[in-house]
């Protein structure tokens, strides 16, 4: 089903419509929007993806309650794990922080596990680790790095464009685990298991990448659900045999972004939609709980005034204890809960604005988390 969102007031009194439309709201920052009778109550962390340095914790007000200041600009974002550290990556310069043009913006370089105090409690250093981390039980980690294509594979890869920067080399994703002494003890290589004609690029993406994963999360039963942007695939990994238990592919479902597994067994996917167009002319995003069984969608978010909820790139989601979602519309720094009709009910837009890897002014969040009062103790 399509919801169409509406909007509340802000503050804790009842709650009123805003006259405003979403493309208004979203020129003002900090708290834009806040319904108490409906959002769900806790906290958020986000870190702003600029040289802020600096991972939040904001309450529903919007105020900071939370702050970890770091050394380096972070890798993308930070979250917390089961220990109730935070889990993050930082950008680190090593011999490989010039690969191709866009590698500066999602390389990271090394995993931290930091204590609410600040405390760096545990590190891993890989060269080629970009995007995401995911902290597992063992005390060790599961996160994405890159390889290089062997050259008589790259040229096999469909679609694509020629890259601007000129550069021929092709890299793809390696899925890594490592164990709490650095050791790896398990991978996934992208070359070994996907087909260049099957898998082939989006028209729009550049050659630098085969895949460009940006997403992966640890499931149960030796499981990695993880996200392709480039070849706009979604699929479940098992580990036993690197194949795909569900694979899905859509040419609509440009850019996606943080799939999530939910306890009902669907999954949740913050849809960029950099390939859909309104009226043939406009792109835009969307949010959307799928059957992997069924392919069949079950849940559908979008804004009523369908180009004004749209990013590009980066962006997240988040199924809540009580039934509302979390969205974080990255590019515009935009935070938001939405209920299971779509109601807009609480709202913030990242205040932050500092320069970015490239020098650009940006507000923009990779990812955002909402945690209960039970799981932050140290706030």
């Amino acid at each position: 089903m399509a919801a169409a969102p509406s909007t509340a007031g802000v503050g804790d009194g009842p709650a009123k419509a805003m006259e405003q439309t979403t493309f208004r709201r979203i020129l003002n920052t900090g708290l834009t929007g806040h319904d108490p009778r409906q959002a769900e109550q806790g906290y958020v962390l986000f870190s702003p993806m600029n040289d802020l340095n600096q991972t939040l914790i904001i309450d529903m007000a919007g105020e900071v309650v939370h702050r970890w200041q770091h050394g380096e600009n972070i890798g993308l974002y930070g979250s917390l794990n089961a220990r109730g550290n935070l889990y993050m990556g930082a950008k680190v310069k090593d011999e490989a922080s010039d690969l191709f043009q866009i590698w500066p913006a999602f390389k990271g370089g090394q995993i931290r596990e930091v204590s609410p105090a600040g405390e760096v409690l545990w590190t891993h250093t890989d060269p080629f680790h970009h995007h995401d981390q995911c902290s597992m039980d063992h005390g060790g980690c599961l996160y994405l790095s890159l390889e290089t294509v062997p050259e008589d594979l790259a040229q096999r890869v469909r679609g694509g464009h020629h890259p601007p920067d000129n550069r021929t080399t092709m890299y793809a994703d390696v899925i890594v685990e490592v164990d709490r002494e650095g050791n790896r003890i398990w991978e996934w290589r992208a070359i070994e298991h996907l087909d260049p004609e099957i898998d082939e690029l989006e028209l729009s993406e550049s050659r630098w990448e085969w895949t460009h994963g940006n997403s992966i999360a640890a499931l149960g039963d030796d499981r990695v659900l993880v996200s392709f942007r480039a070849i706009h695939t979604v699929g479940i990994i098992d580990k036993a045999t690197g194949k795909f238990l569900w694979k899905y592919r859509h040419p609509e479902m440009g850019g996606q972004h943080d799939p999530q597994m939910l306890p009902n067994g669907n999954v949740l996917i913050y849809d960029n939609g950099t390939q859909r167009r309104f009226m043939g002319l406009f792109p835009h995003s969307r949010v959307f709980e799928i059957n992997p069984a069924t392919n069949e969608i079950e849940w559908e978010y979008r804004d009523r005034f369908p180009f004004t909820f749209y990013s590009p790139q980066v962006s997240g989601v988040q199924r809540l204890p009580g039934g509302n979602t979390l969205i974080c519309e990255g590019l515009r720094g935009r935070i938001f809960q939405v209920t299971p009709s779509g109601e807009v009910v609480w709202e913030y837009v990242n205040p932050y604005f500092e320069p970015n890897i490239f020098g650009f002014d940006s507000n923009m969040v990779f990812r955002a988390y909402f945690y209960t009062p039970e799981q932050v103790p140290f706030v």
